[in-house]
């Protein structure tokens, strides 16, 4: 039986980017540790997501889409876009875009009903995990 690859989840931000991995199955997402992006461009990103997918034996990425409340796409829905098409060139594994509307407000209200600490690296990881989760449940249901 073919192993299958796991997925990695991004909660993109200019500041800080949150990480997600999923368990071997496909079935659990779990955080990882916020990266803090120094100078704001792409190159040091993109190396350390590559050392993640090499890490991991990563075979899918999805990253979370911006969008207003509406469903229009907003200033960092250009990014997550960027982002999703530098790591589909330069580390070539296939990106999934995934709507994540809500997911740091979800992600504050988790962390705040359960006493949890609130730093802002806490509640990336957490948005990133929410966003690989969702599109773990989804893909789930799709078989």
């Amino acid at each position: 039986m073919e192993e299958m690859k796991r997925v990695l989840g991004i909660d993109p931000g200019t500041k800080r980017v949150g990480f997600a991995v999923s368990d071997a199955l496909g079935v659990t997402a779990q955080g990882m540790e916020t990266f803090i992006r120094r100078d704001g461009g792409m190159d040091e990103l993109i190396a350390h997501i590559g050392k993640l997918i090499e890490e991991y034996g990563i075979g899918t990425v999805v990253i979370g889409l911006p969008l207003s409340m509406s469903g229009n796409e907003i200033e960092g829905s250009r990014r997550a876009r960027d982002l999703a098409s530098a790591i589909e060139k330069r580390l070539g594994v296939e990106v999934v875009l995934r709507d994540e509307r809500m997911t740091s407000l979800e992600a504050e209200r988790l962390m705040r009903s359960n006493g949890s600490v609130k730093r802002p690296q806490d509640i990336d990881r957490l948005s990133a995990v929410l966003i690989l989760q969702g599109y773990l449940d989804e893909d789930r249901g799709s078989e």
